[in-house]
């Protein structure tokens, strides 16, 4: 007996998970009776967390929805921005994304960073303990229902991952306020208090300084802060002090 099939259609910018051959507008696919939306979905390559709506002959459906033979199924695209319910916006980012939390932190964004590959179950865990946004490139990771919340990030290029960041989340901006290296805040220090810290160099040149209260680390505007300030200042021009694009 031939299994009954239904119509999947994937929003365009969902098609990229799918194969090569299923990057159609509409794709025949057989069901069993049995498996959810979701895990059809899923199937596919589709990370649920890039998931919005799902309509099934244009009625909205929970992703438990069993299709059956027939239907025509609309996949959607996670709307932009997203908001996050039920906590101060957090992030945790996987060992492959630590230019991107970097970055996040110099915005100061919470951005927790696993330098070492701790494994999937430690980071969903993670995510759901500290309740966490997990941010990865990795579609498996983020099939883990343990994690709080996901987000796939769709580039591999450090520019392009934090203009993603910024664009589907809107968070709120506070630059210079975190450490980089360790997501601690920071705060203001007399010369004096660091001064054994510091190169001698750099105890000549410069007067203002900043440390972080968790690691000890001394910052100071130093060779990088150029290149630093020009993403503090794109970020700010496009997204302004609470993430939300401007004109």
């Amino acid at each position: 007996m031939a299994q009954p099939i239904i119509q999947l259609s994937l929003a365009p910018e969902l098609r990229l998970f799918a194969p090569a051959e299923r990057r159609t507008e509409q794709t025949p696919v057989a069901i069993d009776g049995t498996s959810t939306l979701g895990h059809v979905v899923e199937s596919f390559g589709v990370p649920l967390t890039e998931v919005g709506q799902l309509l099934v002959d244009g009625r909205p459906v929970p992703v438990s929805h069993v299709p059956g033979e027939g239907e025509a199924v609309e996949v959607r695209a996670v709307e932009r921005p997203q908001r996050v319910p039920g906590a101060p916006l957090r992030f945790l980012l996987d060992v492959h994304l630590g230019t991107l939390a970097r970055r996040l932190r110099l915005l100061g964004i919470d951005a927790a960073y696993e330098a070492e590959d701790c494994g999937d179950p430690a980071l969903a865990a993670l995510s759901a303990a500290e309740r966490r946004v997990l941010l990865s490139r990795d579609r498996g990771l983020l099939r883990r229902r343990q994690i709080w919340a996901g987000a796939y990030v769709y580039s591999d290029r450090p520019d392009e991952q934090l203009k993603d960041v910024l664009e589907r989340f809107t968070p709120d901006l506070a630059p210079w306020t975190r450490c980089t290296a360790c997501n601690g805040p920071l705060r203001d220090a007399e010369k004096g208090a660091v001064q054994e810290r510091l190169e001698h160099g750099t105890r000549r040149t410069y007067d203002v300084f900043a440390q972080c209260t968790v690691c000890d680390r001394v910052y100071w505007r130093g060779a990088h802060h150029t290149r630093l300030e020009k993403i503090v200042t794109d970020a700010i021009r496009t997204y302004g002090p609470h993430g939300t694009p401007t004109a």
